[in-house]
């Protein structure tokens, strides 16, 4: 229930706020992008503190550049899937960790 509030909550965001001000973060994927996959695949005090880490270093203080979510989930293996069927790519770091990249292709 909570989650869902936050997922609104920063839909709302993207829908009304970030129009107007326009796409000024210094990361990709936006901060409030970020804090959506953050909040749709984490728990939410993982989430929250990730989001709130990104949010204070998206100033001029630091580089920016690609920022992709950690996330610690477990993946099916030898699932066949096709390209629309995937939401998001996850990528394998280090430490049973998987970076991920929005599919923009998604058809869900």
């Amino acid at each position: 229930m909570l989650r869902s509030f936050l997922l609104n909550l920063l839909k709302l965001y993207q829908n009304t706020f970030s129009l107007i001000a326009g796409n000024n973060c210094r990361y990709y994927p936006s901060c409030s992008a970020y804090a959506m996959i953050q909040f749709e695949k984490n728990n939410l005090f993982f989430a929250f503190f990730n989001s709130l880490f990104r949010i204070l270093r998206c100033n001029q203080l630091f580089e920016g550049g690609f920022d992709h979510p950690k996330l610690q989930i477990k993946c099916k293996k030898n699932e066949s899937l096709s390209i629309n069927k995937v939401k998001y790519w996850l990528i394998p770091q280090a430490d049973n960790r998987y970076s991920i990249v929005k599919n923009f292709l998604y058809k869900g």
